[in-house]
């Protein structure tokens, strides 16, 4: 058992004792049995998730049967991510009682009567509303996680947009191209949702299909399952794909080998040609449409988010090498931190960029007038179209997820991108 999460589960335990408090101010009117009962429900809970934590990080977890692993895990992340809003307005009331308790030593010792002692220790109480209120807040994430998990996870939203160029090839005006990323279908239980998906996608009946990374979890095995899913996945000019971070099984701490590891990517590869998937691996190809062509870009996972110590594997110089001048070039890149690292000032030629990678956090608000994410934190260009000068991104918001298996305010997407000469 590592250090890490012997700290990381000693931190949790801290944070059920704390929101506890809480809960005992609510309940401390109420009768001793019931107050027990609830002690009780309240840490077979906590201790469940902390057992969820402790397994999870002594045995493989891809060892576990996948629903049992899928839903154990949002239990976990439901659990503690609505403490932490419980947390905040705990905080607040230790900070108040701190001002109170100051104000009462105050009152007791310097403007009590002259020469009279205190007689009595000041105990300062936890006001009972601001718990209410904490707990009344931390019950908005909670119910919308569920529901994330119940409603949205697999309400996969069509997205359209049309992109004019003036220098497309005219043979390629009206080009009709679906974009798909971030599949995750280690995620994924059972076909039927991911057989939705495919209808979805074939129904646009696309000129070209393009997958911008993140085919698996960790593993290859997860995708060969759907095999039968992904030979759907077809279009006349192709269906083209690249890597994203987790492809790679870097995040799979069970390689007993570097060999082994790389052995597996090998097969992910493999299983794309197999399934009729043009993956490309910092290289380049060209669509060609009559007597006219477009250059299609595809580097591995490579990010300009120093925030992160993703390792690099995508090289631009490598992907664009002997590219010809033709007049209008695509880019497929995971992560769209990218976009502004090397692409909008090293390679301005390349007028669109397909990307992934964000999710969108898979939680955040898009309605009229208002969009945020906490992705946007962490990414200038998290979701939707970007522009700069005659450049553009779009950024896919994944039509699976991981760890937790749901979606709150950004939902799952499928690109459909319309290229116009202008």
């Amino acid at each position: 058992m590592s250090l890490r999460l012997l700290i990381a589960l000693a931190i949790l335990f801290l944070i059920d004792l704390y929101v506890f408090q809480g809960v005992k101010v609510l309940i401390q009117e109420r009768a001793l049995s019931t107050q027990r009962t609830i002690g009780v429900i309240y840490w077979s809970f906590a201790a469940l998730c902390l057992s969820i934590i402790l397994l999870g990080g002594i045995l493989d977890f891809h060892t576990w049967p996948k629903t049992i692993r899928t839903y154990s895990f949002a239990l976990v992340v439901i659990h503690y991510f609505s403490k932490i809003f419980v947390v905040v307005f705990l905080l607040l009331d230790d900070v108040l009682r701190l001002f109170r308790w100051i104000y009462e030593y105050i009152q007791q010792h310097f403007f009590s009567s002259a020469g009279k002692a205190p007689t009595e220790s000041i105990h300062v109480s936890r006001l009972k509303f601001i718990s209410q209120l904490g707990f009344a807040i931390g019950a908005i994430p909670f119910l919308s996680l569920i529901y994330g998990m119940i409603g949205s996870a697999f309400d996969f939203r069509i997205r359209k947009t049309t992109l004019r160029f003036p220098n497309l090839p005219s043979a390629f005006d009206g080009l009709k191209i679906v974009q798909v990323s971030d599949i995750h279908s280690g995620s994924y239980i059972g076909t039927n949702h991911l057989q939705k998906a495919v209808d979805l996608i074939m129904a646009e009946k696309a000129d070209l299909i393009l997958f911008t990374g993140d085919l698996v979890n960790d593993i290859a095995t997860e995708a060969e399952e759907f095999a039968d899913e992904f030979r759907q996945i077809k279009a006349p000019l192709g269906v083209y794909s690249i890597l994203g971070n987790h492809d790679y099984g870097d995040y799979y701490g069970r390689w007993k080998s570097p060999e082994e590891k790389q052995a597996n990517l090998e097969r992910l590869k493999s299983f794309q040609k197999n399934v009729g998937w043009n993956l490309l691996l910092n290289e380049h190809t060209y669509i060609k449409k009559e007597d006219e062509e477009i250059a299609l870009i595809g580097i591995e996972y490579l990010s300009g988010n120093h925030r992160f110590s993703h390792q690099a594997y995508g090289n631009m110089q490598k992907a664009t090498d002997g590219l010809k001048d033709v007049p209008f070039k695509l880019l497929l890149s995971h992560d769209p931190s990218h976009w502004n690292a090397e692409v909008t000032n090293k390679y301005k030629d390349i007028d669109l960029t397909l990307a992934g990678h964000t999710h969108g956090a898979q939680f955040g608000i898009e309605i009229p007038g208002l969009r945020w994410s906490p992705s946007q934190y962490f990414y200038k260009q998290w979701a939707g179209l970007y522009s700069e000068g005659n450049q553009h991104i779009y950024v896919n918001r994944g039509l699976g997820f991981i760890g937790y298996p749901g979606r709150v305010g950004i939902l799952p997407e499928i690109t459909v991108i319309e290229l116009k000469k202008a």
